[in-house]
């Protein structure tokens, strides 16, 4: 919606960012709106049907902040996020995405195999 209303690119990092570090009340300000739908559509799933979204989370708090840091890192390396480059790049059938998207995939492929039969998770 955000690519077609407003010829954005829907990136959560560089939105995140944007958020943080904007160019202009203007470009704040879609940013926000984008940001604060994305954080009450659960609630509002919730209320409108009145059945919360299952969530599990089986990691410990050490590796949900450990993975964070290191998705951060590739964020800024990969000079973009999985939903950037993934969702929006590819549709617009760009090289720099494609390259992307399949280095994030061979190395989500690599971290399972190395978490679930090296490490034993």
């Amino acid at each position: 919606m955000a690519m077609g209303l407003l010829g954005r690119i829907a990136g959560m990092s560089g939105i995140l960012a944007g958020t943080f570090f904007p160019n202009s009340a203007e470009d704040w300000g879609w940013r926000a709106a984008f940001i604060a739908g994305m954080i009450a559509a659960p609630t509002v799933y919730t209320l409108w049907t009145g059945h919360s979204p299952d969530f599990e989370m089986p990691a410990t708090t050490t590796l949900s902040i450990v993975a964070g840091l290191l998705v951060g890192v590739g964020v800024t390396f990969g000079a973009g996020c999985a939903s950037g480059h993934g969702v929006c790049g590819l549709a617009r059938l760009s090289q720099r995405s494609i390259v992307a998207t399949g280095i994030f995939m061979a190395v989500a492929m690599a971290t399972v195999f190395v978490s679930r039969h090296v490490i034993g998770g």
